[in-house]
């Protein structure tokens, strides 16, 4: 298969942490994605004997497929090799609308927008699920598509996460009417991250290193704040890296 084609082909996950987050969003509901076939190493059925019983038997409740094959098999389907000898299809994950009833009334919400790169995408999520985010909202364009991908750089949190697909800046005027502050990561007529007031409830916008927010977006902040550097230095962070700053700093104002 052509890395192309396996880069496209979202839908393929692989890893036992991208199992347990795939399976635990399921039972519990926050998903409704199906799994629906496993493929597992026969070697490693020997040497991961718990392991194997253990997707084997949730096989019975959540009626999947298992497939044992060689690792090679296994390499064909997924980018690298670190799989561990276990890759997995799942059916889509139809994301939630958001509406006023569906936003916490005390919550912390990111926008991330512009992100270039699938890993870096997954990675922030990872950040953010630590940080103890709400909820995510992404444009229509977005590395969802790349699902697989995604979870196994997020380490599982993107199919933990509550994630929200809005199509323009419609979706902030919800947040104001539940009483949320606006505030957006830029470099223009900000404050530090420091001196803002990141109180909760708080929707925070963050845009890739590349293309940064959009205007229209960026004029429903109620405030910009910045990240400092400890040094000079002209280059923006990934979004990762300031998502996670952020987001952090936001856990700090609130414990």
């Amino acid at each position: 298969m052509k890395e192309r084609e396996k880069f496209e082909n979202g839908n393929i996950f692989e890893g036992i942490v991208s199992f347990r987050a795939v399976l635990s969003s399921i039972l519990d509901k926050k998903s409704d994605r199906k799994i629906l076939k496993v493929y597992y190493d026969i070697e490693k059925t020997k040497k991961k004997p718990k392991e194997f019983s253990f997707i084997k038997a949730k096989s019975y409740e959540l009626d999947y497929e298992i497939e044992l094959v060689d690792s090679d098999a296994i390499n064909e389907l997924t980018l690298g090799k670190n799989h561990g000898g276990l890759a997995f299809i799942c059916s889509d994950r139809m994301y939630q609308k958001l509406d006023k009833a569906s936003i916490e009334k005390n919550g912390f919400y990111v926008m991330l927008e512009g992100i270039e790169d699938p890993y870096n995408f997954g990675y922030s999520l990872r950040s953010l699920y630590a940080s103890g985010v709400s909820g995510i909202i992404v444009p229509e364009r977005n590395w969802l598509s790349v699902a697989g991908i995604v979870c196994r750089a997020s380490a599982g949190a993107s199919e933990m996460l509550s994630i929200f697909i809005a199509d323009d800046d419609s979706f902030v005027p919800l947040f104001k009417d539940n009483g949320y502050k606006i505030v957006c990561a830029d470099i223009d007529n900000s404050v530090s991250m420091y001196d803002a007031n990141l109180k909760k409830p708080l929707l925070m916008i963050v845009g890739g290193e590349k293309r940064g927010i959009s205007k229209s977006v960026l004029k429903t902040a109620d405030s910009i704040v910045r990240i400092e550097y400890g040094k000079e230095f002209d280059a923006a962070l990934s979004a990762a890296s300031a998502s996670t700053i952020l987001a952090f700093e936001v856990y700090r104002q609130n414990r």
